[in-house]
């Protein structure tokens, strides 16, 4: 046989060999959704159930001021259209009515509400230069609420943790002092999980919080009880923090707006149990709230004088805007994104193609590895959570808080449980796989995208899912957390119901700094497809 025979021969079976591996590849790919998709089939029917039969809603709104958005009230309070009594009246009665059935609210302040709501009141009989109070207090008399670990002077502040249960701030969060700054009147703090770190708002001190839309479903978190009771018009707006989703998970899962800033943007200071300002985190506060319009102005009051290195108010040009979209992360470990989630992006993407003319779809390199991304930067952040989750008591560890645990005698969830494992026994990346991977994902997107550009990209793979059943699914927090590790701004777009009455929408996401590019898309799509749907 001749050499150029063999190497045919060669070549030929080298070319089969890499079509059989490629075949083979795919074919475990797909078997592997498969399996996952039965799995996930198989959870929802064994929750459903255990929980169905108990679900309820919030009743239904009786009152009008509390569909409005902050803004409107605003407006129609310094107009003295209305009265801040009125108003914080309202909120505080609907907060009272829901809290009942949804235990999102944890500690209120409602006495003293009504008095600085009446303190307005006077002011504004006497004032009668309403533009100057629109731009010194563009949200005087406005009721607002924030979430428990997020710093407010005499207000519990014991991020759900057993061994801070007396614990009171001295100060006020530097986001709270500044919402109160421009004329906010807090009213409440809400539920969250301990410590932040879970995607339930749940913890030992406050129980937990359910979803107003359907009781036996979560509400997310961090910042879940903010997701919940702005959704059920139990407060006009919202602070929220965001370092792995906490802002836009709750608000997706409840069907509201909300954003996760720029990195750097707003003040750390309060926020979760930082001291000072941190420049290098993850971590940004951001609005939640039922209406679009909500969200510039309130950005604008929570980044200060950082604002100028914002473009809010921006006339934005949509049909200038370059348009991707990216259908799922790859992660094969997170559930696979389901139809009506895909139908719900796709018509963004369908609706905004016939804006601008184009749409192309992206996959962001490494987006697989969201979770572990996240989880690498995690370890680059200024927290100590062995020390932190016993309130400096002692060096937690996966060893000795476990047979604790078990035996009924730990005061930690068992969220706090996995993460102590996970920091003790699980490997960890190293630095060069982390910095490298999120320095390529970066380039491309920021190439992608440059200063006219948005990405389109699933919330989540699925609607709010039963309590408890996201230790099950810890994967799909991909999803959310990938563009804290990217810095990137994400506005968290409320798209209607499912056809079981649960929220579905979608994250819209620009390169840094370009946060009114995703503030204007969102305004397009809540004017297009409705945004928020009351729950009731």
């Amino acid at each position: 046989m001749s050499t150029t025979v063999k190497s045919q021969k060669n070549g030929t079976c080298k070319t089969v060999f890499k079509i059989l591996k490629k075949l083979i590849k795919e074919f475990l790919i797909w078997l592997i959704i498969q399996l996952h998709m039965i799995f996930d089939w198989l959870v929802d029917l064994l929750f459903g159930f255990y929980y169905d039969h108990s679900a309820k809603k919030v009743p239904p709104i009786k009152n009008d001021l509390l569909l409005m958005s902050a803004s409107e009230l605003a407006n129609q309070i310094r107009t003295k259209k209305v009265s801040s009594l009125e108003v914080v009246t309202a909120f505080i009665e609907r907060a009272k009515e829901v809290n009942e059935i949804i235990n999102a609210v944890v500690e209120d302040r409602y006495s003293n509400a009504l008095e600085e709501a009446k303190e307005v009141d006077k002011l504004l009989q006497k004032s009668q230069d309403i533009d100057v109070i629109k731009k010194k207090k563009p949200f005087l008399g406005v009721p607002f609420t924030t979430k428990e670990s997020i710093e407010a002077k005499g207000m519990l502040h014991t991020m759900g943790l057993t061994s801070r249960r007396d614990y009171r701030s001295e100060t006020d969060a530097t986001v709270v002092e500044f919402a109160k700054n421009a004329g906010g009147i807090l009213i409440a703090k809400t539920n969250i999980p301990e410590l932040n770190l879970w995607t339930e708002s749940r913890n030992n001190l406050y129980g937990q919080t359910c979803n107003p839309y359907n009781t036996t479903r979560n509400v997310g978190g961090s910042s879940g009880g903010e997701g919940a009771i702005i959704a059920a018009c139990g407060a006009a707006i919202s602070i929220g923090s965001d370092i792995g989703g906490s802002t836009r998970m709750p608000a997706f899962f409840n069907g509201v707006f909300g954003l996760k800033p720029t990195e750097g943007l707003t003040p750390l200071k309060g926020v979760g149990l930082r001291k000072k300002d941190y420049l290098n985190s993850m971590a940004e506060s951001g609005p939640i709230c039922k209406k679009a319009e909500d969200i510039a102005p309130f950005l604008k009051v929570l980044i200060g004088e950082k604002v100028s290195r914002l473009q809010l108010d921006t006339v934005v040009d949509l049909k200038k805007l370059n348009i991707f979209y990216q259908e799922s992360s790859g992660d094969l470990r997170a559930s696979k994104v389901n139809s009506e989630m895909k139908n719900a992006l796709l018509k963004c993407v369908y609706h905004f193609k016939e804006i601008t003319g184009s749409a192309t779809k992206v996959k962001i390199p490494g987006s697989e590895y969201s979770y572990r991304l996240w989880r690498y930067w995690m370890g680059q952040e200024n927290f100590d959570f062995k020390m932190h989750i016993t309130n400096g008591k002692y060096r937690a560890s996966a060893v000795t808080e476990a047979p604790r645990f078990l035996t009924g005698k730990s005061e930690i969830t068992l969220a706090a449980l996995l993460k102590l494992i996970d920091e003790d026994i699980l490997p960890k990346d190293s630095n060069e796989w982390g910095m490298n991977t999120t320095k390529n994902m970066k380039k491309y997107l920021l190439d992608k995208l440059g200063n006219d550009g948005v990405l389109f990209y699933p919330s989540s793979p699925f609607p709010a899912g039963y309590h408890y059943s996201a230790y099950l699914r810890p994967f799909n927090f991909g999803y959310w957390c990938l563009f804290n590790v990217l810095r990137f701004p994400v506005c968290q777009v409320p798209l209607g119901l499912d056809k079981n009455g649960l929220p579905v929408g979608v994250q819209v996401v620009a390169a840094p700094y370009n946060d009114h590019l995703c503030i204007a898309v969102a305004q397009e799509l809540e004017r297009a497809f409705g945004g928020w749907v009351p729950p009731s």
